[in-house]
This record gives structure tokens, sequence and C-alpha cells, in this order.
């Protein structure tokens, strides 16, 4: 099934209804959504979430997140009632690309939560994904639409790549527009301040405007278990291809490629386009205008995936200064250069 920038309103429907049908039925959709491309399923049944495991290769003890349509899909998640930060995030940021922790009610199945007592929910603001929620009828269970610890999709073609012959439809809404996931903030503790779990494009500084308060950012080197998050526990965004993370000038950067090219390697550089004339190596992937943060981000994970194909022993990435939108592209990075 394919939706082509939502012209013709009759096939947007019909795909919507043709995705919800699917859903209900317990199978797999992969659709699009203002962050990923995700792999969906009934979030309320376990037989159909398990299918996402199977799809993915993913860990089954990997919470995931649930996302919903509308606000009245939330209360039955939730345990006890939400807090004022999570009123306000909620009222600032959804929808969109924010991910809130809460106390799960019993209602929502152990293989959602990863054994914990904790949910993460997520209202997303792109308009096929509302609507394909919305008709289900049941909040989605939906991590991204590829294989465990592969770049995350962000174009229709990348899912097929990964999950073509796994899932029953795959969803062509073009590409996503953040292009990182959605920022992950731990609100289940009602006389705590929230927690960054998992930076993306709503900022640490965004949320801490919004709030009025400091709040803390989840270290990446802390204890692996009982992760309430999604993305913090495994190997994740990762291309086959080695990657090398520079930090310096341009300098630096072909010092690094010379070397490798010393040792016999093939060797590319993901760099600005402020660089482009100042790098020599066997291939070049420009990552956009190095003061565009957005474009960077919502290419990311195209320029990891495509490295692939190229012929080549190593990627060398330079870095970002960790501040705003750079602290999530930062983030992924340091993952895709540590497996």
């Amino acid at each position: 099934m394919s939706v082509d920038n939502y012209v013709d309103e009759k096939a947007f429907r019909d795909c919507v209804e043709k995705a919800a049908k699917i859903l209900r039925a317990e199978e797999l959709v992969a659709f699009p959504t203002e962050t990923v491309y995700g792999l969906g399923a009934n979030g309320l049944s376990t037989r159909a979430v398990q299918k996402i495991f199977t799809a993915k290769g993913r860990p089954s003890d990997n919470p995931l997140i649930l996302h919903i349509g509308s606000l009245a899909q939330l209360g039955p998640l939730l345990r006890e009632p939400i807090s004022v930060y999570a009123e306000k995030l909620i009222e600032h940021f959804w929808p969109g690309p924010l991910t809130l922790i809460f106390p799960a009610s019993d209602r929502v199945p152990s293989v959602v939560t990863g054994g914990l007592d904790t949910v993460a929910v997520r209202m997303p603001a792109h308009r096929l994904a509302r609507e394909i929620i919305a008709k289900a009828g049941v909040p989605i269970a939906a991590p991204s639409a590829n294989r465990s610890g592969k770049p995350s999709p962000t174009r229709a073609e990348h899912v097929r790549e990964d999950l073509d012959g796994r899932v029953a439809a795959i969803i062509d809404g073009g590409s996503t527009g953040y292009g990182l996931e959605s920022t992950v903030v731990d609100v289940s503790n009602r006389e705590a301040s929230p927690r960054i779990l998992r930076p993306g494009g709503i900022t640490e500084e965004g949320i801490e405007e919004t709030l009025g308060v400091s709040i803390s950012m989840e270290g990446s080197e802390r204890k692996k278990d009982n992760v309430r998050a999604p993305g913090m526990k495994y190997r994740h965004y990762s291309p086959d291809t080695d990657v090398e993370l520079v930090e310096g000038s341009s300098a630096v950067m072909q010092a690094r490629i010379d070397e490798a090219r010393m040792h016999g390697k093939r060797a590319a550089a993901a760099i600005t386009s402020d660089r482009a004339d100042k790098i020599s190596a066997d291939r070049i992937l420009v990552l956009g205008d190095g003061t565009d943060l957005q474009t960077i981000s919502s290419h990311l994970y195209d320029h990891l995936r495509a490295v692939d194909k190229m012929d080549v022993d190593v990627l060398f990435v330079q870095t970002f200064t960790e501040t705003g939108l750079g602290k999530a592209i930062m983030n992924r990075l340091y993952k895709a250069a540590n497996p």
C-alpha cells in the first residue's frame, strides 16, 4: 500500500481502512510517523505484540512504546493519575515526538512493558499514523520498523530492505520529518522531577523552559538492566560498516582517513557541507549545512544505511556540539560507533 503526499483523499482513506483492518486482525503494519517508520501491532494483544519481536529479531525484555490517537486512550493505560509535570508536557508537546513514561495499569501486557511496572506512551503528530490508530480503535505498539540494531528507517524502502516478507503491509508515506526517534521522558514518579531517558526532537532546553525546572539526563553508561525506555539496552542504529567518530578540525579528520588508507582500508567520510572541499576520502557523504541540525538529523539514518552499499571498510563521522538537537544526534552516533 502506498500513500503519495495525501493528494488523493480517497486513496488516503482506503489506506487507513486497510491498515486498521490488518491491525485489528493482530497482524503487523509498518507505517510512517513524524520521527521514523514504526512497526505497528495491537498494543493490547500479547499475541500481536510478540510478532513485533519475531519480525525485528528484538530482545523480548526491551520495552515498546504505545502510540495513541487521542487523550481518551491514555487513561486506561495508567495505574494512577498523571503528575502536574506530565500535564504540562502533554499540553505543550502532544501530539509530537515526545514519549512519556507512566506507571502502567494491568491492562498493558507485560510483553509491551518488558516486564516493568511502567509503560511508554506517545501521541504522534503524523496525520496518517493518527488516523490509523483512531481507525484501529486500540493503542498501537510500534518500535522502529527495522531489524533490531540497524539504523532506523526514515523511508519505506528502508523498511522493505529489512522487513519485506516479515510484515503484512508496509505503508509508503514518503520521508519522515525529524528523522530521529522521539525524546523519552520519565514522569512515573509523581514526587520527583522528570528525567530524560533518551534525547530526541524535543530538546532538553525546550522541556526545561516548559516546566520551569532543571531536569536530569540519563547517562549513556548507566547499568543496562531494568531500563525504562527503548533504545537504551542493546546495540542500536549501527550499519555493518565500522563507524568512528572524529572530533576536531578537517585536518584531524583527514589524518584519520589517511591512517586508515595506509592500513589498506577504504574510507568514507560523513561531514557537513563546509568541509566537503577540505576532505579527501574514497567516498564522501555530505550531512548538510552544519548550522541546520534539523536537516542533518532528518537524513542521518539515510547516510548510515547508504554507507553499507559503498564498498568501504570504515566510515568517519564528524561530531557535533551536544546542545539542543545536537545532543540527540550525538546520542545516535555514539551508539552507531559503539555497537
